[in-house]
């Protein structure tokens, strides 16, 4: 089943953006632990995009979907037409030193990376797709 939602680039609209996950997935007995995870995960996304993307313009719109199919790993895909930021080719700071350095930031990507199984990146059409696997329990 495909889940669809259309929001605007202000951080106003994570909570919707959280909502929709939820929503989304309990339809499917996914686990309130698994769907928490991937909230986290989505909601960093998201607001990374608006706000370094998209410098949190509700004027600019992407999309988020939501693939969830019985013994398939829950797809989400974060489709936009903004500054492209691979998460992939981002050297991520060590531990130690965003706490020495008492750093705000840099612990998002890491916690996306231990969230999820796969983020990928492609270009379609002047799209940006960033898609994001996880495998989950079904019910």
């Amino acid at each position: 089943m495909k889940y669809s939602y259309k929001v605007g680039c202000s951080p106003e609209n994570l909570r919707g953006i959280r909502d929709f996950i939820r929503g989304s997935l309990r339809n499917h007995g996914v686990s309130d632990l698994d769907i928490s995870e991937m909230v986290l995960a989505i909601d960093e996304m998201c607001s990374n995009l608006m706000i370094h993307a998209h410098h949190c313009n509700p004027n600019d719109l992407f999309e988020l979907h939501i693939f969830a199919e019985k013994n398939h790993p829950v797809i989400f895909e974060i489709i936009d037409d903004g500054t492209v930021f691979d998460i992939n080719k981002f050297h991520e700071p060590e531990l130690g030193n965003i706490i020495h350095e008492k750093r705000k930031g840099g612990l998002g990507i890491r916690l996306v990376k231990s969230i999820m199984d796969n983020v990928e990146y492609t270009q379609q059409g002047g799209m940006n797709i960033c898609r994001l696997t996880k495998r989950v329990q079904f019910n």
